[in-house]
């Protein structure tokens, strides 16, 4: 993994982006590409839905926007962000230089980040950084090889490849230009403003505004106590864990940090382990491939931070009343007034398919995301209705400010103090904030902007004519501190609470408090075995109905199955059978229920784009509210008994005939698949589970989501640490160390935090 050393914080970022496009040049070009919604030129049409959002959305002119108001308020933080886009484009450059050499590339164009836009949007529009300027590459003297070894900016790793290093020698590069090759594209150039968009892509659907569509959707058909009981954060309810245990629980009398985000897992993976140290500072953490710095957890040797996502609903759904006028498009407005919406058309192009026309109208509110003046292009209104119009309403489209004004101060910090001041900058997401120092100082806060209005806004789509839906302001993040010293952030109501709506439900952040309760004092190297807990306290609804059949009314098969799920232990492993038999019948009973002609009118989703339909699938909602459905007092007459039933008799006539792991394997995302598939493992864990590894009940047993990463951060001593990431640290196929850490991360083992650079071997100079 990379170790990185600089004269200062900006040779240092212009390293950092190097050695980032080293390893993982095919990933920040599908980011840059998603960002601006030119995936569709070399992934195809099934990448069209998401371009489309991503420029209705207008994801990055915000970005443009926003580190336009970077360099106006906060210019160093704007020229550490330049400094390290000129490292990203000097390594893409070398790789496109070789690759044109070698005919490698098929269809330059594809870099173009323009598209073919008609070019309304000015100098600001897309192709543009609305400045005029590009970053100038640099090859300053700063960077400097680790241990004894000379040279700029070296990567190295511990003795016996311990810390599973990136691999940039002999034959790396080739591989990293075969990912190109296979997709016709060339490598692009970064703008100064990418890195904002790339951050801005990943996190647009993380609060889940597009739940409020479904609770529009379930409300219309099933009435708004339908609300309640499908209630879930969107298409996968994993969040993430992370604990804080504070010296006085500790057998070193410093704090701990530990935990896990859950996100989707791609490969390469989401998060870069790395090490970045210059004279102002030396951190490790994990980054965020694309973004300069350590934004969400990291160890700078004297003070820790880790965050969860906090929950908070901070997006706004407008529906919009639409008119043309000529060229034009208004708006009408809460104060009864038709208002000019900006417009203008943009081009999409599409692999394999003849170019897509998207026409980008933005209100007051927002930009329009889906519909327009004529409605739903799927679609037409329901008598009397006006056309369908939704404005999607956000914070840096709103303020200009994407909070990239933390991510210095979190390098600098050295007390919890710094970091809180650090954090009061984040915009969004908004997170939930853990940090310690090496004075005893502990920090259990929410950072980020979470506007304040109507509360309406909060749970469903609102009509942008009506007073009443504007933003009023900001609120103040809550605060928290910690119980029997000890604090647990699962994505559950904790302090985030007054600014959120639907949360985690409490099972793993009741089991990991009830984890850590058990013993007086812990170690980091204690931590692993709270990563890997398996236990899944959701299926007792489930077992409370099987336990309550009866008995003499089942068929000698399902009698047996039922008495051998009531003795389960109830963890979800992955070389357990009974896991797997649990897991087949609440499939067969969530197919069941979402069948049930209650249900019926909620079954077809809305005509809305494609990229919202995960949050509007039935059964999905059905599979992740499971809990709620079957302890409601009421479920709209559907005999819940009677559907446990004929699940258990289905299930018992052909029941699994292996373990939980066998079904329940990892899938990973991928831009393109592989040249030689692999064969992905079969893992333990459930949704529910503390090792959150989350299926979709009903829909499938395959794993997308869970663990994108593991740490535990030690305050005693740094080197103490522990860390892991799924695949490995290099995202180049072929590379030692491309997957080289996967066999750590599926047993729960963590590879030591590696800092004394006398230990450090050179492997590439960058």
């Amino acid at each position: 993994m990379p170790h990185l050393r600089a004269d200062s914080a900006n040779e240092l970022a212009r390293t950092q982006g190097r050695v980032t496009a080293l390893d993982r040049a095919w990933q920040l070009e599908v980011e840059r590409h998603r960002a601006q919604g030119t995936s569709a030129s070399f992934l195809g049409p099934e990448a069209l839905s998401w371009d489309r959002f991503a420029r209705r959305a207008r994801l990055a002119d915000t970005a443009r926007r926003c580190f336009a108001e970077l360099e106006r308020r906060d210019p160093e933080t704007a020229a550490w962000v330049r400094a390290y886009v000129a490292g990203v484009n000097e390594e893409l450059t070398s790789l496109r230089d070789s690759g044109a050499r070698a005919g490698s590339w098929t269809d330059a164009s594809a870099g173009d980040p323009a598209g073919r836009g008609n070019g309304s949007a000015g100098p600001g529009g897309p192709g543009g950084d609305g400045t005029g300027e590009e970053p100038a590459p640099s090859r300053g003297a700063g960077a400097r090889a680790e241990g004894s070894a000379g040279g700029p900016g070296a990567r190295g790793r511990g003795p016996g490849g311990t810390a599973g290093p990136g691999d940039g020698g002999p034959g790396g590069g080739a591989s990293a230009a075969s990912e190109f090759a296979r997709a016709g594209l060339a490598p692009g150039r970064w703008e100064p403003w990418t890195p904002l968009a790339v951050w801005l892509a990943t996190h647009i659907l993380f609060a889940g505004f597009p739940a409020k569509l479904w609770r529009e959707h379930i409300t219309t058909h099933l009435g708004a106590d339908a609300v309640g009981l499908f209630a879930a954060d969107g298409p996968g309810t994993s969040g993430s864990n992370g604990w804080l245990v504070a010296g006085e629980r500790t057998v070193t009398g410093q704090a701990v940090i530990a935990g896990d985000p859950h996100r989707f897992i791609e490969d390469p993976g989401v998060y870069q382990q790395i090490r970045l140290s210059c004279p102002e500072f030396d951190v490790v953490g994990l980054a965020v491939p694309g973004v300069p710095g350590v934004a969400h957890f990291g160890h700078t040797g004297t003070v820790a931070w880790a965050i969860t996502n906090a929950m908070a609903d901070y997006q706004d759904l407008y529906r919009e009343r639409l008119r043309r006028t000529g060229v034009g498009v208004e708006a009408l407005g809460p104060d009864g007034t038709w208002r000019r919406a900006v417009r203008h058309t943009e081009t999409v192009e599409v692999a394999g398919e003849e170019p897509v026309e998207v026409e980008v109208v933005e209100t007051d509110r927002g930009p329009v995301v889906i519909g327009g003046p004529e409605g739903l292009d799927d679609g037409v209104p329901p008598p009397g209705e006006p056309p369908l119009a939704v404005a999607l309403r956000y914070p840096p489209r709103v303020t200009g400010d994407l909070g990239f004004g933390t991510l210095l101060p979190l390098l600098r910090a050295r007390r919890v103090a710094d970091v809180d001041r650090a954090v009061d900058l984040w915009a969004e997401p908004v997170n939930v904030v853990l940090a310690a120092d090496t004075d005893g100082g502990t920090l259990h806060r929410v950072a980020g902007r979470v506007p304040v209005r109507h509360e309406a806004n909060r749970t469903r789509v609102v009509p942008a004519w009506e007073p009443g839906h504007a933003w009023q302001g900001w609120h103040t993040p809550p605060r928290d501190g910690l119980t029997d010293g000890v604090a647990v952030m699962a994505n559950q109501r904790g302090p985030a609470a007054p600014l959120g709506v639907e949360f985690a439900p409490p099972h793993r952040a009741d089991r990991i408090t009830a984890l850590l309760a058990g013993r007086t004092r812990w170690s980091a190297a204690d931590m692993p075995a709270l990563h890997m807990d398996t236990h899944l306290a959701s299926a007792a609804p489930l077992l409370d109905h099987l336990a309550a059949l009866d008995a003499p009314g089942l068929t000698e098969p399902a009698a047996a199955l039922r008495d051998r799920l009531l003795g389960w232990n109830r963890h979800m492993d992955a070389d357990s059978a009974d896991a797997a038999a649990f897991a087949a019948l609440r499939t067969a009973l969530v197919r069941r229920l979402a069948a049930h002609p209650a249900f019926a009118a909620a079954a077809t989703p809305p005509p809305y784009p494609e990229v919202f339909r995960p949050w509007l699938a039935l059964v999905p909602r059905v599979g992740h509210a499971l809990e709620h459905l079957l302890t409601a007092g009421d479920l709209y007459g559907v005999d819940r008994p009677a559907a446990v039933r004929a699940a258990l008799e289905e299930v018992a006539a052909r029941p699994p005939a292996g373990t939980w792991g066998d079904t329940h394997r990892l899938a990973p995302w991928r831009a393109l698949p592989p040249g030689t598939p692999y064969d992905e493992p079969g893992l333990s864990g459930d949704h529910d589970c503390v090792l959150c590894t989350s299926p979709v009940p009903g829909l499938t047993d395959l794993a997308a989501r869970g663990p994108a990463a593991r740490y535990v951060w030690d305050l005693a001593r740094r080197e103490d640490s522990r860390w892991v990431v799924p695949f490995g640290a290099c995202g180049v196929p072929g590379s030692p160390h491309h997957r080289d850490q996967q066999p750590l991360w599926l047993a729960g083992d963590l590879v030591p935090v590696l800092t004394d650079w006398a230990q450090l071997t050179k492997e590439t100079d960058v």
